[in-house]
């Protein structure tokens, strides 16, 4: 078995972090240049529902696009700064109810529909949640890039942190995870109140299949 000596293990370090910061500051000028915006610009139309707002970063995207900040002390900073913005930016529900009707939430969950140049300004938003989580046992279609939701409330409890907290997330996942893959649901009004609290029964409602 061959060792890889101490100076060898510190320059290949040191060319890890060479790329990244070469990387890093490539972004940068790409983000300064006339000719690369008016490309991000001209590859995208506005059509629709669609605007080019789209392509406009927020802090957060900003952050999360941004390799010199993994791992970094800055970066651990600035990433709490970005959790609490979007926690924040959550409004817990109006009418104060949290949980509405699973059957409605089953099926924001399997479609993953709406939002695109070619819906409707009415056309109702899926959740898509099905992508990413197994949710129903008995649907044999879903993915697994985020946890297994099966038997959601029958495993975690009812409690009202349990409740609030599954709202929040579903709300803006990057409360938690600031560079969370979920989709930021409220934030960017892909679902409203009604929606989310219909999912949230998916979840929670001891009647729901999630929880037999």
């Amino acid at each position: 078995m061959k060792f890889i000596s101490i100076k060898k293990l510190l320059a290949i370090g040191g060319a890890i972090f060479l790329a990244g910061a070469l990387n890093s500051q490539a972004l940068a000028q790409q983000k300064n240049d006339p000719k690369y915006n008016k490309m991000m610009q001209d590859s995208f139309r506005a059509e629709g529902i669609a605007g080019l707002d789209r392509i406009q970063q927020d802090e957060t995207q900003k952050f999360c696009s941004d390799p010199m900040f993994a791992g970094s002390k800055q970066g651990e900073k600035m990433r709490d700064k970005i959790q609490k913005i979007n926690m924040a930016d959550i409004k817990q529900p109006s009418n104060g109810k949290y949980i509405g009707d699973w059957k409605k939430g089953e099926a924001i969950a399997q479609s993953g529909r709406g939002a695109t140049w070619t819906d409707k300004a009415d056309t109702a938003v899926g959740g898509g949640c099905y992508n990413c989580h197994q949710i129903d046992q008995k649907e044999i279609s879903y993915g697994n890039i985020g946890p297994s939701l099966a038997g959601y409330g029958k495993s975690r409890g009812y409690s009202p942190e349990v409740i609030t907290y599954t709202w929040n997330r579903i709300n803006n996942s990057k409360a938690y995870n600031a560079c969370s893959n979920m989709p930021r649901f409220a934030h960017f009004k892909l679902l409203n109140e009604q929606q989310i609290q219909d999912v949230m029964a998916l979840l929670l409602d001891p009647a729901s299949p999630v929880n037999q």
